[in-house]
């Protein structure tokens, strides 16, 4: 089956000021930031390829308003940075409505032959580095005293077992753990806190690094029998920073057609 057709921009995120991390590039980031600017928000990139960010940034600015689109390079393990790319949307864009913590970082070993230091990694990144994110995002979002909105990004992963994936799902799990408790932290200050989960979603350079055994047999456990394209992940993101959603916290959505 074939993807279905690109939904144009409706205006959901008018005058909202997004962070994005891990937004550079053709995967699920730079896919939410597209979406968020087609949505009238204005947006604030992050990622830890400075060239690569550089690069979407330039492109995003072309295409749309160069005034609603900044960035700055951000790893996530380092708090100074975090600190650096909220502080950038509330300088240039006046504040700031949404968080996506979308940063992570897979790989695959056989838990016996893991090291502590793959292990350390993943788990640094992708688990660690949402939290940061989200208790930055908190605490600004509390200052600021007008409500507001944190999607992180999880993974079906962290429900189904997977072999060699022990670091990357115990990350995720925690992603999904840390989205619940944190929304029942931020509720009494009116910030949302909601995350997807996507199941397999590809894009061109991970399609490139990808045996076609294995995108074979991922792709036969969808029901559509293909991976999803990240705008259709973005779409979801979209749907739960914006106002449709305004009933929804703590909730893991799964962007998924996995029939097992």
């Amino acid at each position: 089956m074939s993807a279905p057709q690109y939904e144009p921009g409706h205006g959901l995120l008018a005058g909202r000021s997004a962070v994005v991390t891990a937004a550079a590039g053709t995967g699920i980031g730079g896919a939410t930031a597209r979406r968020f600017l087609e949505e009238g928000a204005r947006v604030v990139i992050g990622d830890a390829h400075a060239r690569r960010l550089g690069e979407t940034e330039r492109a995003l600015a072309e295409e749309f308003d160069a005034d609603r689109v900044a960035a700055l390079p951000c790893d996530v393990t380092d708090e100074a940075q975090v600190q650096a790319l909220l502080a950038l949307a509330e300088r240039t864009h006046g504040g700031l409505d949404i968080v996506v913590n979308n940063a992570g970082l897979g790989g695959t070993a056989p838990l016996t032959e893991m090291t502590d230091e793959q292990w350390t990694k993943v788990l640094d990144v992708t688990l660690n580095g949402t939290f940061r994110c989200t208790r930055a995002a908190l605490r600004s979002l509390r200052s600021a005293g007008r409500g507001g909105v944190v999607v992180n990004n999880a993974s079906v992963v962290g429900w189904r077992a997977q072999s060699g994936q022990a670091h990357y799902a115990a990350a995720k799990a925690g992603v999904m753990a840390l989205t619940r408790c944190a929304a029942i932290e931020a509720a009494e200050y009116g910030v949302r806190v909601n995350a997807v989960a996507p199941s397999l979603a590809m894009h061109p350079h991970l399609v490139k690094v990808t045996s076609a055994e294995l995108l074979d047999e991922l792709t036969a456990k969808e029901a559509f029998g293909r991976y999803a394209e990240p705008w259709e992940v973005a779409n979801v993101i979209v749907f739960l920073a914006s106002g449709y959603s305004s009933y929804m916290t703590g909730e893991v959505v799964a962007v998924s057609s996995q029939r097992a």
